[in-house]
């Protein structure tokens, strides 16, 4: 289970998640916006729009804290970026997010 954590970079988390301990909702990966970054973006679900545009609610963290809250996306964090996941209806892991469009990076 550790290695996927070796090399991985930082994921950005919601504090819904990650201070409130909620399990993850969503995740998907883009390409990351610096050599420590990872790229995976994790939501609890739950966030609203006013929520998600404040960056107050977010913040960096070693992949092996979030996965310590939900143990259930140890799987997924290999995934390559341009990849998105929501939590299957039954609550039961994580099904792939085929149409999530993802917005090009800014240089």
């Amino acid at each position: 289970m550790g290695d996927i954590f070796l090399n991985i970079g930082f994921v950005m988390a919601s504090d819904l998640v990650a201070k409130r301990r909620k399990k993850v909702g969503y995740l998907y990966r883009e390409e990351p916006d610096h050599d420590e970054d990872s790229g995976w973006r994790i939501f609890s679900g739950e966030e609203d729009q006013d929520y998600a545009d404040d960056p107050d609610n977010f913040d960096l963290y070693d992949p092996k804290t979030i996965a310590d809250i939900d143990p259930s996306i140890i799987p997924l964090l290999s995934s390559p970026p341009y990849t998105a996941f929501e939590r299957a209806k039954n609550g039961k892991g994580f099904v792939p997010v085929k149409d999530y469009e993802f917005g090009e990076t800014c240089d």
